[in-house]
């Protein structure tokens, strides 16, 4: 019976929750705040983290960030509103498994929990063809250009791109079509790792290295022999680690925690991140050598809104998928549920997308999903989006300024994903006075 922790401020669904999953063989420890799951963490082992956002004492989110402080690889998914899109991505790069808005839908959960508790073996010895599709827009044209022209080479490569972009399916790609496709396809993601943790992960160690090393184990390089390493979040490995990637990567051995021999590694390295690299070796989050030499070759898969009638080649894509799942026979989307979609500006890319067209084919009720499939309130995001100017001030010169002001903040936030910081810089005002600004303009 897998053991599950489920922090939710809502007594009510909770108990609901919780009554349900029983019947699936879930035991469930219950906790409503912040404070709870952190206890809970210290005592008891879970198979699953289940994390309302909101909560009394915080978010979510910490204990999710607190677990992976202790070194705890535990999945997690985490329930938000519609309205914290945003949020629910920030949680995917802060290493939650994935993420459902409320209200939750049991069938949806159920599916989600399958897939995040399934047991995953680090190497990924068999590769199959990734079921994906290429696209036909230009930014997919250059994408798959670049792929093919590097894939052959033993090239270290950066794979840049927002999150939920399919910067892994990328890299498989590449994989692929190289000279180690016969070799072992090993993937991690970085931001789940502690710093104490990392190390041990991707080199290994010896028995009694530490407290809990009660044997030699086999660090990611080492599984990965003949074959490729994919680093991704790449940017949150800490300095230390850096510093041992660097000299594996230069070297080409590697010595595990608390052992003396050097062991030579034959892989080919692929890192992906979300942010600006060269941002993060500027502001001395990331060392400048290792930056170098990892970037012999860079990818910037591009987002969903830049990939024009690709979406639809996607939507037909997860649909297809979907029904394979869920064991459905759904054919299509309506004709206004698609383009509520194409209005949509997907901030968390094909993930989001994946999760929205799955939800759809779960909830329609005949072979084509309309919009009551649609998650809550997504109509009205897309509504607000596309909500005409305001009135003609006239000839109010105050009242003018005020609106193109307002305008080219809207206009900056949507441009830099709200990265407040970054609209700071780029409007050249400090963050005290944009804040007070957005606040002013109800833009938050």
């Amino acid at each position: 019976m897998s053991k599950i922790l489920l922090v939710e401020d809502d007594l009510t669904f909770a108990r609901l929750l919780r009554d349900f999953l029983h019947k699936y063989g879930y035991e469930i420890d219950t906790v409503r705040d912040v404070k709870g799951g952190l206890r809970q963490l210290e005592s008891e082992s879970y198979a699953l983290l289940l994390l309302d956002y909101r909560l009394p004492d915080g978010n979510g989110l910490e204990v999710l960030t607190h677990a992976r402080t202790k070194g705890l690889a535990t999945p997690a998914i985490v329930m938000t509103s519609f309205d914290d899109i945003r949020t629910a991505v920030k949680a995917i790069r802060s290493g939650a498994f994935d993420y459902i808005t409320k209200p939750v839908n049991p069938e949806e959960l159920l599916m989600v929990m399958t897939s995040a508790i399934a047991p995953v073996e680090q190497p990924v010895a068999a590769n199959p063809q990734p079921d994906y599709i290429r696209g036909e827009s230009p930014s997919a044209a250059k994408l798959y250009e670049y792929i093919d022209l590097v894939a052959p080479t033993d090239m270290t490569v950066i794979i840049q791109g927002e999150s939920g972009t399919g910067k892994e399916y990328a890299a498989r790609c590449i994989h692929l079509q190289s000279k180690r496709d016969s070799g072992p396809f090993v993937a991690i993601d970085c931001g789940v790792l502690s710093p104490e943790l990392a190390s041990s992960e991707l080199f290994g160690h010896v028995k009694g290295a530490f407290t809990g090393a009660a044997a030699d184990k086999k660090g990611l390089f080492e599984t990965a022999k003949g074959g490729t390493l994919f680093l991704d979040e790449i940017g949150n490995l800490g300095y230390d680690t850096q510093v041992k990637l660097l000299r594996a990567l230069q070297e080409k051995t590697i010595q595990p925690i608390g052992g003396t021999r050097t062991i030579p590694v034959d892989v080919r390295l692929i890192v992906a991140t979300n942010e600006d690299l060269l941002a993060s070796v500027q502001k001395g989050d990331f060392r400048q050598d290792l930056y170098h030499r990892l970037n012999e070759f860079k990818i910037q898969v591009p987002p969903l809104r830049e990939r024009g009638a690709d979406l639809d080649l996607f939507i037909a894509h997860f649909v297809r998928l979907s029904n394979e799942q869920l064991d459905r026979r759904v054919h299509g989307l309506s004709q206004e549920a698609t383009n509520v979609l194409h209005r949509y500006d997907w901030p968390g890319n094909l993930r989001e997308l994946r999760n929205v067209v799955k939800r759809m084919v779960l909830l329609a009720k005949t072979d084509i999903a309309g919009v009551e499939c649609l998650p809550d309130d997504m109509e009205l995001s897309v509504s607000l989006d596309n909500q005409p100017a305001a009135a003609d001030p006239g000839t109010d010169l105050k009242a003018i300024q005020e609106a193109n002001e307002r305008s080219l903040i809207e206009k900056t936030l949507r441009e830099v994903r709200y990265n407040k910081s970054k609209a700071a810089r780029l409007l050249n005002i400090d963050r005290k006075t944009l804040y007070s600004k957005i606040e002013r303009y109800g833009l938050d």
